[in-house]
């Protein structure tokens, strides 16, 4: 992507605004990072990078002379490793390995280091303090991609991996970049959107921040993985050229900017094959056509068996998990019979040494016990979250409120308590634990893992920290007449609504949980100034819209969460979060009236069903390539909220785009009263007169009151292609594109003839 600015204007397209506060010290260190990183997230363009990261080459000749000097035995000392956290799986830990998500020993002879793990995509994750210390816990990963900001993603990674060295891990399972195909996904908060461009482009930056540490990132889950009911065995459907399209385009736009040391694939079957036993996404894909140099490593107890190796597998990871331990004696025996298989070994070797030389692990170790300053990393946890939150609706301009409102109702959402978090394994807090557990049952080893918790930040403290001179009440909205009692006697009051999400377990609808729908309802009737803060890591359907004075989206916004919440009500930050999915209007208009074997299927975290359970299969080539605003665009539908939409404290106008076919151009002014950012969208509209949306470029563009900005923006070709005949296609003909404030609020269309062209990858 490449940016111009207009001579003296002081911002670029990715420029952050950061709140006056008290601890602007802290917040300019994070504003001139985000500003470097911003620069450098500036030349990475949105078309491919189709070349390796720089010193690939050299990683990989010292990695085939370290195979060629290794012992038969040697050659499976890197293809598996254990899951490191004893409470699930019992084994003994080695001296060197640090309780996580997992560990593959070293070759001390040959100075390779053991591999030591930890869920990442949020911060390092809790494990539920076996470690006994604590990280820096950043929004959800749908609230990340709210801010639509690359630069404050590759900041995020890169605090993320400096915690994780300090810790003495050195590769992150992290980069979740699963598109949202069903809103009624567990695991939609953890992942980033619906759209490939947007999710490849932020993914990317995240791994490129993380590696920046020494350290191997992943990507994962690779591929399709859409639902988390009976996530190891649902077998999904879909084209090759709808998967190329959409999901695997997002894996391709994220590997090409962040170069990833390592993939993990996912548990779902594609076509028949686990994903981790798959040729075609591994071998076909990833290596033979995208060229990626890494190594796949398996999700925890996703190896079927020894073949997986031909299959394109690389590590065997989680050991305990799966139904033996194939990497070692079986893979080990299978070499020595077998060319074809000794071959492979070599390989599967090359691969990690090639990610760690790549990554100068074995030069840069991870030392245990290095400080951390949580005082900083928090600062940059505190911006994600102010940047991610989305204003939905803002009647009359109820906000920002006053600071001299002199009653304040705050009801619901334990307020009072902390913020939300989701759960699983991406779970993190800080070295205190959750300031509220909720157990939802069940006595196994991962109970505790799924837990309802939330962060130590109160929005009810921030709220009366915001406006002291105010008499502000609490209530837990256990009752509705109770706080109907108090909005009523409140100048404003303000709804804290949440609804939990977690790894392992898909839901039912987009209503929110025990009552909350009618007691927003009873509290809105009560007062006209009612303000619903939503905390959710998916869309929710809202029956009580039309009567609130305002709506935001918080997300699960991490650490510094209620401050973010607090900043945004008061006015101290203009919000300036953009949905990255679409929140519909009705399950009705989704792809499938429900999650496919959610109201058949007996399942479990672990993903697990009976071993007589019927098949279970999802028809992705339903909406194929078209997710989310492209499904809702293809049927007619409209949103409750649509892709791309956020309001603002201040107004926007985006005019004179002009396109090449390669790029697009336009101006972006701020025709308000105070300093605020948008997120300008380019879209392809149709093609030959036929309807096709597509998300073409975007920008994030931070102006004062009156100032204006010129943005170009790269286009990449494969999103105005189709993916036939084994590569891209641009069909010649006509090209209509518009500038979007969202995917349904579109400018003129700009009409350009394109010839036709073709490639391979």
């Amino acid at each position: 992507m490449r940016v111009e600015a207009d001579a003296g204007l002081p911002v670029s397209a990715f420029a952050v605004m950061i709140p006056r506060n008290k601890d602007m010290e802290t917040m300019m260190k994070v504003r001139n990072a985000l500003i470097c990183s911003a620069a450098a997230a500036i030349l990475l363009p949105q078309a491919a990078l189709a070349k390796p990261a720089a010193g690939t080459a050299d990683a990989e000749a010292r990695a085939a002379a370290t195979v060629k000097a290794m012992t038969a035995e040697e050659k499976t000392v890197l293809t598996h490793g254990i899951m490191a956290i004893p409470a699930f799986a019992p084994v003994a830990l080695p001296a060197d390995a640090v309780p996580g998500a997992g560990y593959v020993a070293g070759i001390p002879r040959l100075n390779v280091p053991s591999l030591r793990e930890s869920d990442a995509s949020l911060g390092v994750s809790w494990v539920m303090g076996m470690r006994k210390d604590g990280a820096t816990a950043l929004p959800a990963g749908v609230a990340m991609a709210a801010t639509w900001n690359p630069a404050l993603l590759r900041q995020g990674g890169a605090m993320i991996g400096s915690e994780a060295r300090a810790k003495g891990f050195n590769v992150l399972l992290a980069g979740g970049t699963n598109l949202m195909r069903d809103p009624r996904n567990g695991r939609t908060f953890e992942y980033l959107s619906e759209d490939p461009l947007l999710s490849g482009v932020l993914v990317g930056n995240a791994i490129a921040g993380i590696q920046s540490n020494h350290i191997i990132s992943t990507i994962k889950h690779f591929a399709l993985n859409g639902q988390e009911t009976a996530r190891k065995t649902v077998d999904v459907q879909i084209s090759d050229a709808a998967a190329r399209e959409s999901d695997l385009l997002a894996f391709q736009i994220g590997i090409e900017i962040g170069q990833p040391g390592s993939v993990m694939c996912s548990y779902n079957r594609l076509h028949g094959q686990q994903a981790c036993d798959s040729d075609y996404l591994l071998n076909t894909v990833l290596k033979r056509d995208w060229g990626w140099k890494g190594f796949v490593m398996s999700d925890w107890g996703a190896v079927p068996g020894v073949q997986a190796a031909l299959h394109g597998l690389d590590q065997q990871s989680g050991e305990q998990l799966d139904p033996a331990v194939f990497f070692t004696d079986k893979l080990s025996a299978a070499a020595k019979a077998d060319p074809a298989y000794a071959a492979r070994l070599d390989d599967m070797n090359k691969r990690v040494l090639t990610a760690i030389y790549a990554g100068g692990l074995d030069k840069n170790p991870a030392t245990p016990g290095t400080p951390i300053d949580f005082k900083a990393n928090g600062a940059v946890a505190l911006e994600t979250a102010k940047q991610a939150i989305v204003l939905l609706r803002n009647e009359r301009n109820v906000l920002p409120l006053a600071r001299t409102a002199k009653r304040i109702a705050v009801i619901g959402g334990y307020a009072d308590t902390g913020v939300l978090s989701g759960a699983g394994s991406s779970q993190v807090h800080d070295e205190k634990g959750p300031a509220l557990t909720i157990s939802n049952g069940g006595d196994g080893p991962f109970a505790a893992l799924i837990s309802q918790q939330y962060h130590r930040s109160p929005p009810l403290a921030a709220i009366k920290a915001m406006a002291p001179q105010a008499d502000v009440r609490f209530r837990t909205g256990n009752y509705v007449s109770e706080a109907v009692t108090q909005a009523k006697q409140a100048d404003v009051a303000i709804v804290f609504a949440t609804k939990w999400a977690t790894e392992g377990i898909d839901q039912p609808d987009l209503s929110l949980p025990n009552g909350q729908d009618a007691l927003i309802a009873a509290v809105a009737a009560a007062n006209p100034n009612t303000i619903v803060v939503l905390e959710s890591g998916n869309p929710v359907a809202m029956p009580w819209l039309g009567q609130t004075a305002a709506v935001i989206e918080a997300w699960y916004p991490g650490a510094r969460g209620g401050e973010a919440i607090a900043s945004v009500l008061f006015g101290e930050t203009n919000p300036s979060g953009h949905l990255p999915i679409t929140f519909p209007a009705s399950t009705g208009d989704l792809p499938r009236a429900s999650i496919d074997g959610f109201d058949t299927t007996e399942t479990s975290f672990s993903g697990d069903v009976p071993a007589n359970a019927a098949p279970l299969h999802a028809n992705y080539d339903i909406e194929g390539s078209d997710v989310g605003y492209r499904w809702n665009a293809r049927q007619g539908h409209k949103a409750l909220f649509p892709f791309g939409f956020g309001l603002s404290y201040t107004s926007f106008e985006s005019s004179g785009l002009k396109v090449s076919g390669t790029s697009a151009s336009f101006s972006v002014k701020n025709t308000g009263s105070r300093e605020g950012a948008t997120v300008a969208q380019v879209y392809l509209v149709s093609r030959n007169g036929q309807a096709k949306q597509r998300l073409v470029g975007f920008s994030r563009v931070n102006l004062a009151p009156g100032a204006a900005q010129k943005v170009t923006l790269a286009i990449d070709p494969r999103l105005l292609a189709d993916w036939k005949d084994g590569g891209w296609s641009i069909p010649a003909g006509s090209y209509a594109f518009a500038l979007g404030d969202n995917a349904e609020k579109l400018g003129p269309t700009v009409t350009v003839r394109m010839a036709a062209k073709a490639w391979k990858d």
